[in-house]
């Protein structure tokens, strides 16, 4: 028991002092970060991020969080660079160089060809005064601060602020681009969160499958449509507007020996939720609450689909 409260301890301290550091960080942002923003927002070409071993590692995660959301980015290895893959690198591109000391001896090469062919260097380190710090277009400088490793040796803390001021970069300039959760689908098809930013209108049912009928329909022919076209439910349309909706639970509410008499619109639920073809799927389940079917309507407010929750199911939305 000792040992795992110790353990826990030590779990906590390691937290705290990593925590403790990115509100350092996020304190002593200034003009240089905004500059950064602004210079990989206006370019033609891609972010290189590089980085070695643990800052490597660290360079990988950012180019990858900044292609998924919108900044076109790879990540290069500096000692590979130095042989042949400083070749991927265009003067179109700006290249965000990760160091925590600022003196990689395998950066030298990278930071000598983005000066001989004038590709914007944005440095992240803490060496204010290192070679990287000094030959750098922009340098983003990370507090120096004791690493959370017991022995203050492996990188932890330096790590930790890497990866977050990264997080800062790619979430400042989703916000300079109005980078949106349609733009956001594009790069992430698969998966769980691909499926929810599907569109309705990859979804809906519609042209011959869906259920509508007239105002003055008579029940008996509304219960016929409503069995036939198999969604639990009949739209109303008036003057080529939804104007409400017949479910099961309206029939219900409704039952007596005078139903099958009584006109649709008589029994109908007026003003019924709806939602848009370009609307996203989690958007349209969250609207379905208490209800099975969401009828998809045009601008006009004209019916043009029919989405079910056993869509939603089969497409993993749900």
């Amino acid at each position: 028991m000792e040992h795992e409260t110790n353990t826990i301890g030590e779990a906590k301290r390691v937290l705290r002092a990593e925590s403790d550091a990115l509100k350092i960080l996020s304190e002593k942002l200034n003009e240089n970060f905004s500059a950064a923003v602004e210079a990989i927002k206006n370019i033609h070409g891609r972010v290189i991020v590089s980085g070695m071993g643990k800052s490597g590692h660290v360079a990988r995660k950012i180019a990858a969080t900044l292609a998924s959301t919108g900044t076109p980015a790879q990540f290069v290895h500096p000692a590979e660079a130095s042989h042949g893959d400083l070749g991927m690198i265009t003067p179109q591109d700006a290249v965000l160089a990760l160091s925590n000391s600022g003196k990689t001896a395998e950066m030298a090469d990278l930071i000598a060809y983005t000066r001989r062919f004038k590709i914007s260097l944005i440095a992240v380190t803490a060496g204010a005064e290192s070679e990287l710090a000094q030959h750098a277009d922009i340098t983003l400088l990370l507090p120096q601060l004791p690493e959370a490793c017991p022995l203050e040796l492996a990188p932890m803390t330096s790590t930790a602020l890497m990866m977050g001021l990264g997080d800062a970069l790619a979430a400042a300039l989703m916000s300079a681009r109005g980078f949106t959760a349609e733009n956001f689908t594009h790069f992430h098809p698969g998966g769980k969160l691909g499926q929810k930013l599907q569109k309705v209108s990859a979804l809906m049912h519609g042209g011959d499958e869906l259920p509508l009928c007239a105002p003055e329909t008579g029940m008996k022919d509304v219960l016929v449509l409503m069995s036939e076209k198999g969604f639990g439910c009949v739209g109303i349309v008036k003057d080529k507007k939804l104007a409400g909706i017949i479910t099961d639970g309206d029939l219900r509410r409704h039952m007596s020996d005078h139903l099958l008499h009584e006109r649709a619109d008589k029994i109908m639920t007026s003003s019924p939720h709806t939602t848009y073809p370009d609307a996203l799927a989690a958007e349209a389940l969250a609207q379905m609450k208490n209800i099975t079917t969401l009828f998809v309507v045009d601008k006009s407010g004209a019916p043009v689909g029919i989405l079910h929750i056993h869509d939603l199911l089969r497409a993993g939305v749900v």
